[in-house]
């Protein structure tokens, strides 16, 4: 179970303890028209850097992921 399944809605980054888990739920389908993955709604980059960002820098993706879901 990743930090952004069911239960994502409780998850905060800003509280969370410990390492920030990946936000990847498996579907791994760049929207054309956002940039953003179907999936995690990371763009391209964030994808990409996730595995070598600290974690402040995670955290901060974590903070986009959760903007962008609230947007929609």
């Amino acid at each position: 179970m990743t930090a952004f399944s069911d239960a994502s809605d409780a998850f905060d980054p800003i509280t969370h303890v410990g390492p920030m888990p990946s936000p990847c739920t498996g579907i791994c389908q760049m929207n054309q028209k956002t940039g953003l993955c179907k999936g995690c709604q990371r763009d391209i980059n964030e994808i990409i850097d996730w595995s070598v960002a600290p974690e402040a820098k995670k955290r901060q993706i974590w903070l986009a992921i959760l903007a962008r879901r609230a947007a929609q």
